[in-house]
């Protein structure tokens, strides 16, 4: 992501000259209907998410992702840089992929562009040039930031799971998480870019998180991807706040906006959930500019901050060709 305003448009080509790093040998399905039993189970039970990226020594797997996130993933983008058919963030798959003589974990991405290529004959150009953003920036009464004090260090991917833990694979590393089902609440630890906590309040019908050692460029990833999930605001959030630390954050937004964000991502919540009959107005999560969304507003707005529209140089990934359906395995 390129934070400079003003400048041309400008294409170039994405495939490489040399040859591609390919799987040894792939399975590619359509992913069954999302099995809520099953996804609490492991959230008692820990180990690995049934939903997300394996990837480990030698063989990789991708488990119930659509083709967007496979794309961003293979390309070590944010899904919201992809540009391309709405169909892709509806059908999701399952990998198992194993890797060729001497690859590593590192091929992965190389290897998962491969298979894109081949089994869904992709086709693809980055372009870069100027859009509207949300920035984030200091408000006028200034930050109320907590600096951390310290920097968060990279997860130890050989180290055991603990009682209760789940894993999933990135583009950018591992994140361990640990759910606790009775109340709702949650402990992410995302290495490098900090860890955050979660916790449902449902008196207020808001969930509290928490984050510690964040960067303002993780921070404005994470209300991008917060406010266009619940359908705030198409916008990409871009750091302009000129703080370099790591920080203590803390913000507040509401279940309806949670619940939008769930069914975004193809949850299948029965209608009237999170609605006028669970003590959320109807409409709780239309869109307010310029924050995308009045929960995420009121909480930046909090922490001495401020998204404000402008527009800036944005890297995408414009997808000229794409097949629904993959070849046959």
């Amino acid at each position: 992501m390129l934070l400079a305003t003003g400048g041309a448009a400008a294409q170039e080509p994405v495939a490489a000259a040399a040859p591609k790093l390919a799987f040894e040998v792939a399975s590619v399905k359509p992913a069954p209907p999302m099995d809520m039993q099953k996804l609490a189970a492991a959230m008692r039970g820990g180990g690995k998410l049934p939903v997300g990226a394996t990837i480990g020594a030698s063989r990789a797997e991708y488990t119930g992702l659509p083709l967007n996130q496979l794309i961003a993933m293979a390309y070590k983008v944010k899904p919201y840089q992809i540009t391309g058919p709405d169909w892709m963030t509806a059908q999701r798959f399952d990998i198992v992929a194993k890797y060729p003589e001497g690859a590593t974990k590192a091929d992965a991405p190389k290897m998962l562009q491969a298979l894109l290529e081949e089994r869904f004959k992709l086709t693809l150009h980055r372009e870069t040039k100027e859009h509207p953003v949300l920035a984030l920036v200091v408000g006028k009464g200034g930050s109320k930031l907590k600096d951390s004090g310290s920097v968060p260090q990279p997860i130890d991917e050989d180290s055991p799971l603990k009682p209760g833990e789940m894993s999933t694979d990135t583009g950018e590393g591992q994140v361990r998480m640990t759910v606790d089902v009775k109340t709702g609440g949650a402990a992410v630890d995302m290495g490098a870019k900090g860890k955050f906590t979660y916790k449902v309040d449902p008196g207020t019908m808001t969930m509290h998180m928490e984050g510690s050692q964040v960067t303002m460029a993780g921070f404005a990833e994470l209300l991008t991807q917060l406010s266009q999930m619940t359908g705030g605001s198409t916008k990409t959030v871009v750091d302009m706040t000129d703080l370099k630390g790591n920080y203590e954050v803390a913000i507040d937004f509401s279940l309806a906006d949670l619940i939008a964000m769930a069914r975004a991502q193809g949850v299948d919540i029965p209608a009237g959930v999170g609605g006028a009959t669970a003590g959320v107005p109807a409409g709780a999560t239309a869109a307010s500019e310029p924050g995308g969304g009045t929960s995420l507003t009121q909480a930046v707005a909090a922490l001495g901050l401020k998204l404000d529209p402008r527009k800036a140089q944005i890297e995408q990934l414009v997808i000229d060709h794409i097949e629904k359906t993959p070849t046959e395995n």
